[in-house]
């Protein structure tokens, strides 16, 4: 009799726990069904925005493409960006190039100058925009601007720190203070991650201030 009590007591319990169970669910189920809901929304709408963020970037590659094809660089500022500031200063440089090469310089370094002047560009971009334009005014820049420039965009670390520091001596040697190039060519043939290129336009720049050949060897030879 009390195994069949038990059995009893044990079916009654499950049945509550059953009902407990069916009552809770009945209550906050909704709950699970919402937060399921919100999930497989929320995947369809991350994959519908990178999609049309893709096209949108296709569509502007393809825009920026047909221009400089064209060498249209007025075609190339106007296309619409689609709300990438990154675009926005591409198409900022693209355009300068252009206008560089059709002769046109007021109008490149006014490219240049609003690419170096948009904080929402991002470092990179700005420095590279700030490189061209002092290699592309040269001499006819500020000087206290181009000093300042170059000082900026040459910092230790900066993207284009090495070219930068080749157009302080670039500078040095207009101003006349050859010395003070020498010196300064010497330190950045002594700093990693020289390109070939760069090193040859080094080289170059000390023979051209009287330097030898046998002497620039000597300087640039591994320790």
């Amino acid at each position: 009799m009390a195994n069949q009590n038990d059995s009893f007591i044990d079916e009654v319990t499950d049945e509550l726990r059953r009902d407990k169970l069916y009552g809770s669910f009945r209550r906050y189920g909704w709950i699970g069904i919402l937060a399921i809901l919100l999930i497989v929304g929320g995947a369809a709408w991350r994959e519908y925005s990178q999609s049309r963020d893709r096209a949108a970037a296709e569509n502007w590659g393809d825009a920026v493409l047909a221009a400089v094809e064209a060498q249209d660089p007025a075609a190339i500022q106007a296309i619409d960006p689609a709300g990438s500031e990154g675009r926005k200063a591409l198409s900022g440089l693209l355009s300068a190039n252009e206008w560089i090469a059709a002769g046109n310089e007021d109008n490149a370094a006014a490219a240049l100058r609003d690419v170096a002047a948009d904080d929402a560009a991002g470092t990179t971009l700005r420095d590279l925009a700030q490189l061209k334009l002092v290699m592309l005014e040269g001499q006819d820049m500020d000087p206290a601007e181009r000093d300042a420039t170059l000082t900026r965009i040459s910092r230790p670390g900066a993207p284009f720190e090495l070219l930068a520091l080749e157009q302080k001596a670039v500078a040095l040697v207009g101003a006349g203070r050859s010395e003070d190039a020498i010196t300064l060519i010497r330190q950045i043939q002594q700093k990693d991650g020289l390109s070939e290129s760069l090193r040859r336009r080094l080289s170059e720049m000390m023979i051209a201030l009287g330097v030898e050949p046998e002497q620039i060897d000597a300087m640039t030879a591994p320790n």
